[in-house]
């Protein structure tokens, strides 16, 4: 590949959008940063942020997830419920990331079939974690959720336990820990905290 070749602006775009950095780029052809900035610049090629450049780098291949928006009546409810367990139930801060804890396996399922059929998310994007008390066998543990979610247990890691919360219900219930379902993407969070938005009451 020539440097005048290179330095076209259908050569410089295509290789932007790839998602190869200026000085990757500079390097790939066998010219200064410098001289791939001045040749952006002259074509106006808009340039990406640090965010923006990162997420690139992450997802090579594009967004990992694709919003369906023509949804039957079943759809429509399963969007519902999804939106309405993360107003409920997930984590808010944190801009990167989409986590939903609890005990319930039902509600775990649910939130699961909504990453998959409505946000269609790519399967291996999602994770799982469990936390347990002290007082639990973890390959009990690990052996149920994996049961309940229809996944291999590897898909755990190594699971956290924490002291015992004492007699209560709440013990009873967390039987065996609470499991968590994350992914991480800053666009998909965006859209969801969007979506919860539209249905929350103004205060």
């Amino acid at each position: 590949m020539t440097i005048k070749k290179a330095l076209s602006k259908e050569v410089l775009n295509k290789m932007y959008i790839e998602g190869y950095s200026m000085a990757e780029i500079a390097k790939k052809i066998g010219c200064s940063i410098n001289k791939i900035a001045y040749w952006m610049d002259k074509y106006k090629i808009k340039r990406r942020s640090n965010s923006e450049a990162t997420y690139v780098k992450r997802n090579p291949n594009g967004d990992p997830f694709k919003i369906k928006n023509k949804l039957n009546l079943k759809e429509q409810q399963l969007q519902g419920l999804g939106i309405g367990i993360y107003w409920g139930e997930g984590d808010k801060g944190n801009p990167h990331s989409l986590r939903v804890a609890n005990t319930d396996p039902k509600l775990i399922r649910v939130f699961i079939r909504f990453l998959l059929e409505i946000c269609r998310l790519e399967k291996k994007k999602i994770r799982y974690s469990i936390v347990c008390f002290n007082n639990s066998d973890p390959l009990e543990c690990k052996s149920y959720w994996s049961k309940q979610l229809g996944i291999s247990d590897d898909k755990f890691g190594k699971i956290v336990q924490i002291p015992s919360q004492g007699k209560g219900t709440y013990k009873k219930k967390s039987k065996y820990g609470v499991c968590t379902v994350s992914a991480t993407n800053v666009k998909l969070k965006k859209w969801l905290m969007e979506q919860i938005s539209l249905i929350s009451p103004v205060s």
